[in-house]
C-alpha cells in the first residue's frame, strides 16, 4: 500500500506536469514564448510545483476514505496576445493539456487490453501500476475539460461563446481556485461516474 501511495503521487505529479508544458508547448507553437522564457518546457519538476496542488492536496485526497487523487501544477503562463491565431487561440492552448492526459490514458489503457489481457497478466503488478496511471489521467482530463474558471474547459468555450462570457469569466477567475473547491464539494459527483465508465471502455477492467 506504501508503494502504491507513492506510485500514485509520482504518476499524478508528472502527469499534471505534462499537461501544463503542453499547453506551453501549444502556445509557442502558435507565436508565444513566454513559457519557453521563463524556463517551464521542462519535464523538472521543481519548476512546475505549486505547493498546495501538488503536494499538500494530493496527501490528503490519497488519505481521505472514498476520494480521488487531485492536484494540480503551477500553471504555465503564456500570451494570448502573443497568439498567431487570435479567434481559436487561447482554445487549443486550454485543450493541449487535457489531451495530453487522455493520450496518456489511451497509451498504458490500450496495453493493458492489448496486450497484458490478452497474455493472462491483466490482475499483475504491471497492469496495477499502468491502472493507476490511466485512472489518474481521466481524472485529470475530465475535471479541466469541466467549463468553470479557471479550468481548461472555460477557456475553450469561450472560443464559441458570445464576447460577453469572456467578461464574466474573467471577473470569476479572480476568485482563483475557491470555485473549484466549490465545484469540488456540490458538483463533481454528477461528474465522477464518467471516470470508471472511460476506465472500464479504455482497458476492459473495472474499478
Amino acid at each position: 500500500m506504501a508503494f502504491q501511495f507513492v506510485f500514485s503521487l509520482i504518476v499524478l505529479l508528472f502527469s499534471v506536469i505534462i499537461h501544463e508544458i503542453s499547453h506551453g508547448y501549444a502556445a509557442l507553437m502558435q507565436g508565444d514564448r513566454t513559457a519557453e522564457y521563463e524556463g517551464r518546457l521542462t519535464l523538472n519538476p521543481l519548476r512546475h510545483i505549486d505547493p498546495v496542488g501538488t503536494i499538500i492536496l494530493p496527501i490528503i485526497s490519497l488519505m481521505l476514505p472514498g476520494s480521488f487523487l487531485f492536484g494540480w501544477a503551477k500553471p504555465v503562463p503564456f500570451n494570448p496576445y502573443n497568439l498567431k491565431n487570435q479567434r481559436w487561440g487561447e482554445a487549443i492552448v486550454a485543450v493541449a493539456g487535457p489531451f495530453s492526459n487522455i493520450v496518456i490514458a489511451l497509451i498504458f489503457g490500450l496495453f493493458i487490453r492489448l496486450y497484458l489481457a490478452p497474455h493472462g497478466i491483466a490482475d499483475g503488478p504491471v497492469a496495477a501500476l499502468c491502472a493507476i496511471i490511466v485512472l489518474v489521467n481521466i481524472t485529470l482530463a475530465i475535471f479541466n475539460l469541466v467549463p468553470i474558471p479557471p479550468l481548461d474547459g472555460s477557456k475553450i468555450i469561450s472560443a464559441v461563446l458570445p464576447s460577453g462570457w469572456m467578461r464574466v469569466r474573467k471577473s470569476i477567475e479572480r476568485f482563483g481556485f475557491l470555485g473549484v473547491i466549490v465545484f469540488l464539494a456540490f458538483v463533481w459527483q454528477f461528474f465522477a461516474p464518467l471516470i470508471p465508465w472511460l476506465f472500464r471502455t479504455i482497458t476492459g477492467l473495472s474499478i
